[in-house]
């Protein structure tokens, strides 16, 4: 085993993360990772794709993937030159374009000279239509408009019944808002964040990702899950009680609390929360193993 390969998989064991996590998160075959671990990069398709894997490996288990690739660069294969093209190759493609450029440029200008006369008839056909003398104005100006010669009826119109107005209800502006969230860091352990959500009354968990793995299971790591996966649409679940979340790549994660964004420092790399509502209980959440009394 290579060191490099020796530090990706010290980490990712300090991490608690298996093969097939880290493969569910980076979209990374397992056989890849394996030969990465092993220094066995013959196996990879080429040596591009050698500095991308072990890259996207490093950041995913909480590394500086710019410093593994500095310490290691001895240990990875370097990427072969790009092969140049052939001048014949750009030559050819240049000459043919001129030509279909010159050809549109012909039709064009046949186009102008039978659609310029056909403009001009246009144009004078509008101006003659809107000076012709309308109707309108042949018609006799002594002609009554109407020959209508019953009075007015004395009637009271419509318009004139009094009405009543019913009283304003009570503006809604008066009724209390409601409280707005509140997330209250109580403590850090590791790469997990513990926060008390408020105030109390029902939640709602929001997990938006863009391409990084996501884990949610009810009280701790060691609890029911809810999902794990690397979902294509927004992911909500109903914060009744401590839900602790997983993320492979907080940069391509977002998390909310009734859309009050939680601040995972939009940092590369796995970041975990617990979140406990503050129903007045007392409850008791377990992350990496570790037993957390809330207030």
């Amino acid at each position: 085993m290579s060191d490099l390969g020796l530090l990706l998989r010290k980490a990712r064991e300090q991490r608690g993360y298996t093969l097939d996590d880290i493969q569910e998160a980076t979209k990374i075959r397992k056989r890849y990772l394996e030969a990465i671990e092993q220094g066995d990069y013959k196996v990879l398709p080429g040596s591009f794709y050698v500095r991308a894997f072990v890259k996207t490996y490093a950041e995913t288990v909480g590394l500086d993937a710019e410093e593994v690739l500095r310490l290691y660069h001895k240990e990875l294969p370097k990427p072969a030159a790009p092969e140049t093209a052939a001048p014949e190759n750009v030559i050819k493609p240049k000459s043919r374009s001129v030509q279909h450029n010159d050809r549109w440029g012909k039709l064009a200008v046949t186009l102008l000279m039978w659609l310029f006369p056909l403009l001009i008839l246009v144009v004078v056909y509008i101006y003659v239509v809107q000076n012709l003398p309308s109707k309108a104005g042949k018609a006799d100006p002594e002609t009554p408009i109407t020959t209508d010669t019953a009075s007015p009826s004395l009637s009271p119109s419509p318009s004139s019944t009094p009405t009543i107005t019913a009283p304003p209800a009570s503006s809604p502006a008066n009724s209390p808002s409601p409280e707005p969230v509140t997330l209250t860091e109580t403590r850090k352990s590791g790469s997990t964040t513990y926060y008390d959500v408020g105030p109390a009354g029902a939640h709602t968990l929001k997990v938006v990702s863009t391409g990084s793995w996501v884990g949610v299971q009810e009280n701790s790591r060691k609890g029911k899950y809810l999902y794990q996966g690397t979902p294509d649409n927004t992911l909500t679940f109903p914060l009744n009680g401590p839900i602790y979340v997983n993320l492979g790549n907080a940069k391509n994660a977002v998390v909310s609390i009734d859309d009050v964004v939680v601040d995972d420092g939009d940092v590369s790399g796995s970041r975990k929360f617990v979140f406990t509502p503050v129903e007045g209980t007392a409850g008791a959440n377990e992350a990496n193993g570790e037993t957390v009394t809330q207030p």
